[in-house]
């Protein structure tokens, strides 16, 4: 059986303090590629292979532009968002879906109570149900009908390992990160998920973090048009007051997290981050990341700590604030 780095390998990145008192460790792998690529930090063993979940879905979104899905600005950006489920979200899906001739019901994502607070109080004071529309990944779902509408594929099928999209996503995950898929298994969503290393998947966002739109290179002008978006549009990616949005906002990076604790962040500059949370725990991920931007340089300290203030990393007791969920180093 495939797996990920055992607790050997993986370092302290993040520690929760109540009270004086340090309550809990979040151990994990983490690298740090400069502008130009290199490796210039890394804790842990990159090597191992990870499951990168929804942190793959830059490079989900990519398969299905270079596919034919016409996507743009707020479509684009919600292509690779694992969103909140708000309302707005909801309108931009359904507006792929509808350019696709489809609606919700060709969605194999699974029905789901939005992630946002209020909207899904206002849902069940409305008598509602779980939907597929409001699944995080209903974006990434959407994207990858409206491609295959484009190429004529099946869209009954298109979650399974073998159609031809998800070949070409896998083919474009080995293109970008450098290496051959470790292991293929089936992500929360439905749709295949691959292994590869955390250096490997650092690579890769690096090279779409750092794209241009003047590149001669499709692939290139696309991932810097998916990035610019998402910069464009920040609560599309994640939802209003939830960490990937506040990240973009405050400090201006590209940031996609995953589930089990992972991230991909790449600076302004270039400069990106990758790591991975052993324990699965993604509530240190964001703030772990930007520290480690700003350790290389890639951000300045006012950003960072205005980012940190925003982020929900205050442990309370009782009525008031009485520790904080902080990097290690």
């Amino acid at each position: 059986m495939s797996e990920t780095l055992p607790v050997a390998a993986a370092v302290e990145l993040a520690r929760v303090e109540r009270g004086g008192f340090v309550e809990s460790r979040h151990a994990g792998a983490a690298i740090v590629l400069d502008a130009d690529g290199q490796v210039v930090e890394q804790f842990g063993d990159a090597d191992a292979p990870i499951l990168p979940r929804s942190s793959l879905k830059p490079i989900q979104a990519l398969a299905c532009l270079a596919a034919g899905a016409p996507l743009a600005g707020e479509t684009l950006a919600l292509a690779t968002a694992s969103h909140a489920g708000t309302d707005r979200h909801v309108a931009v899906v359904r507006d792929v879906l509808d350019a696709a001739g489809l609606d919700e019901r060709s969605l194999q994502c699974p029905p789901a109570w939005p992630s946002d607070t209020a909207t899904r109080d206002a849902l069940v004071r409305a008598g509602g149900e779980p939907e597929r529309l409001r699944m995080n990944c209903s974006g990434k779902h959407a994207a990858m009908l409206a491609a295959c509408v484009a190429q004529g594929w099946d869209i009954a099928t298109y979650l399974d390992a073998e159609h031809p999209l998800q070949v070409q996503i896998r083919e474009l995950v080995e293109r970008l990160t450098g290496e051959r898929v470790q292991a293929s298994v089936v992500d929360g969503c439905g749709a295949p998920v691959f292994a590869v290393t955390l250096a490997g998947l650092a690579k890769a966002a690096h090279r779409i973090g750092g794209s241009s739109e003047r590149s001669p290179f499709a692939l290139h002008r696309n991932a810097a048009a998916l990035v610019a978006a998402v910069r464009a549009h920040p609560w599309t990616i994640d939802g209003p007051g939830r960490p990937d949005t506040i990240a973009i906002q405050e400090t201006g990076v590209f940031a996609k997290g995953g589930a089990e604790g992972v991230m991909i962040m790449v600076a302004p500059d270039g400069t990106t981050a990758a790591l991975k949370m052993l324990d699965g725990s993604a509530r240190a991920s964001t703030i772990v990341s930007l520290r480690l931007l700003e350790r290389a340089g890639a951000l300045s300290p006012a950003d960072v700590s205005r980012a940190r203030e925003a982020l929900p990393l205050r442990v309370r007791g009782g009525e008031r604030d009485v520790g904080v969920i902080s990097p290690a180093f």
